[in-house]
C-alpha cells in the first residue's frame, strides 16, 4: 500500500494534524494502535460517524491497530453543541444505544488477524473513579484558560444559553480516555473529525503532563461540505442513519445515486475502497457523461452492501430499477416496495379513483385536466403499465401487495398511492 499518510491526503482526509512528519514515522516504524470514540447520544450512528468508521478502517489495512471506543460514560455527558445544553439521558437508554452502536461498528472492522480491532468503553474506568480521584488525579492538569479557549466552549461561553459545567468538563474526560487507553493499551493516536480538535488534543496534552515521555498524536479529518450549500448527510427527511429501522436501505442508498455531479469525485475519495484507478476512471466517466451517474452507481452499490449487506442492496436496486420499468414490481416484497413508495410523492385513500384524480391529487399533475391531456399524449403509467383510457379506474385487483398503486408521469416523475379500504 502506498504510505498511509499520503492515501489520506489524497483522499482528502487530513484537515489536521498535530505534527505531520512524526505521524508519517510512526506509521513507518509501526504499528500504531490508534483509537477512534463514538458517544451513544442516539440510537443510530449516522454518516458522519461513517467518516470516522471507514477512516480507522484505512489506517488498519495499512497494518494499525484500532480501538473502537463507545463511550458509555462520555454518552452521559454530550460534548457541548454549538447552541444549547444536551438533553441528559437515563443510565439505561445510554447502555442500550452503547450496544447498539457496537453493533454498527463490528461488521466495519476487522477484529482477527495480528491487527485485531478492540472495542472499549470508557465506562470501564470512569464508574469506580470518585470525584476527588477525578479532581487530584486528572483534573489538575487543565488549565482553565486552555479550556475555555476551545472552540465548542468559546462559542458557548459567548451565547446567550452559556455552558454548564458538566458539559465544560467534556474534554477532561475525553483527554483521560486517550491516556487511559495509552497506558492499557500503548495507544498513542487519536482519530476525529476537525470539529473535535479541542477535545482531541486535551489527549496530548494531558498524556504530556502525566507521561512527559510519550509521543502521541492526534488526527483530524475535514468536515464534508456540499457543492449545494446543504448540510451533508440530511436530506429533505432528516438525518441518514445507519439504522436500517431510521433510515431504510432504500433511502440510503438513493441518497449515494443523487448526490450531485460536483460532490461525487469527494464522496469516493473519502467513503470507496476502490483503488485510485478506478475511482479516477468513474471521475473520467462523471465527466463525459455525467448522465449515466456511473459514479453515483457504484457508490450508492459499494457502500449500501457494506453497511446493509448484498441482499439488502440487490432488493434496494431491484426496487429502483423495477419503480422506472425496468423490472416487476410484483416481484418486489413489500418492505422494500413501502421504503421505496415512502421516498416519493405519496397519498393515501380509501377505495381506487379514477386516474387522473389520482395523478392531480397526488401532485404528479397540476390538474385533472393536464392529467386527461398526459393520458391521452400516452404519459400516464399506472404499475408501469401505460393507461390508454382517460376514464380508467384502477381495481383491486392491480393493488400491488393489496395496498399499493404507482404512478409515473413520463420517465422519471412517480408517485404512489396507498389504497387503505380494500
Amino acid at each position: 500500500m502506498t504510505d498511509i499518510v499520503d492515501e489520506l491526503k489524497w483522499r482528502g482526509l487530513i484537515a489536521l494534524s498535530t505534527d505531520e512528519d512524526a505521524l508519517r514515522k510512526a506509521f513507518a516504524d509501526g504499528p500504531v494502535t490508534f483509537y477512534c470514540g463514538f458517544d451513544p447520544t442516539a440510537p443510530s450512528l449516522h454518516l458522519g460517524n461513517l467518516v470516522q468508521i471507514l477512516t480507522m478502517r484505512r489506517i488498519q489495512e495499512a497494518g494499525n491497530r484500532p480501538l473502537a471506543l463507545v463511550g458509555g460514560a462520555t454518552g452521559l455527558i454530550g460534548d457541548p453543541k454549538p447552541t444549547a445544553e444536551r438533553t441528559l439521558n437515563a443510565p439505561e437508554v445510554v447502555a442500550g444505544w452503547v450496544e447498539r452502536l457496537r453493533a454498527q461498528i463490528e461488521p466495519l472492522l476487522h477484529f482477527d488477524g495480528p491487527n485485531a480491532a478492540v472495542m472499549v468503553n470508557n465506562l470501564d474506568w470512569t464508574q469506580g473513579l470518585s470525584a476527588i480521584e477525578f479532581l487530584r488525579d486528572i483534573g489538575k492538569h487543565f488549565r482553565v484558560n486552555k479550556m475555555i479557549a476551545k472552540e465548542a466552549v468559546s462559542r458557548r461561553l459567548n451565547s446567550d444559553a452559556g455552558i454548564s459545567y458538566t458539559e465544560f468538563s467534556y474534554q477532561i474526560l475525553q483527554g483521560m480516555d486517550f491516556l487511559e487507553l495509552y497506558r492499557r493499551h500503548g495507544c498513542t493516536l487519536q482519530t476525529g473529525g476537525s470539529d473535535q480538535w479541542g477535545n482531541l488534543t486535551s489527549g496530548t496534552d494531558l498524556i504530556h503532563r502525566v507521561e512527559p515521555e510519550a509521543v502521541v498524536h492526534a488526527l483530524g479529518t475535514p468536515l464534508i461540505t456540499k457543492a449545494d450549500g446543504t448540510k451533508f448527510g440530511k436530506t429533505e427527511s432528516g438525518t441518514v442513519w445507519l439504522d436500517p429501522e431510521m433510515t431504510t436501505p432504500y433511502a440510503f442508498y438513493q441518497f449515494w445515486v443523487n448526490a450531485d455531479d460536483r460532490d461525487v469525485s469527494k464522496f469516493l475519495r473519502i467513503f470507496s475502497f476502490r483503488s485510485r484507478e478506478e475511482i479516477e476512471e468513474l471521475e473520467r466517466q462523471t465527466e463525459e457523461r455525467p448522465q449515466a451517474r456511473a459514479a453515483q452507481r457504484a457508490l450508492a452499490e459499494e457502500l449500501t452492501t457494506l453497511v446493509h449487506g448484498a441482499e439488502q442492496t440487490a432488493a434496494v436496486i431491484a426496487a429502483s430499477r423495477a419503480l422506472f420499468g425496468q423490472g416487476e414490481l410484483a416481484d418486489l416484497d413489500e418492505r422494500t416496495l413501502a421504503a421505496a413508495l415512502s421516498e416519493v410523492p405519496h397519498i393515501q385513500v380509501t377505495e381506487p379513483a379514477p386516474v387522473v384524480d389520482l395523478l392531480a391529487e397526488v401532485g404528479l399533475v397540476a390538474s385533472k385536466s393536464a392529467a386527461r391531456r398526459t393520458v391521452k399524449e400516452g404519459g400516464a403509467y399506472v404499475n408501469n403499465v401505460k393507461v390508454v383510457a382517460e376514464d380508467a379506474v384502477p381495481s383491486a385487483g392491480d393493488l400491488i401487495h393489496g395496498r399499493w398503486l404507482v404512478l409515473r408521469r413520463g420517465k422519471k416523475n412517480l408517485a404512489a398511492v396507498e389504497v387503505t379500504g380494500v
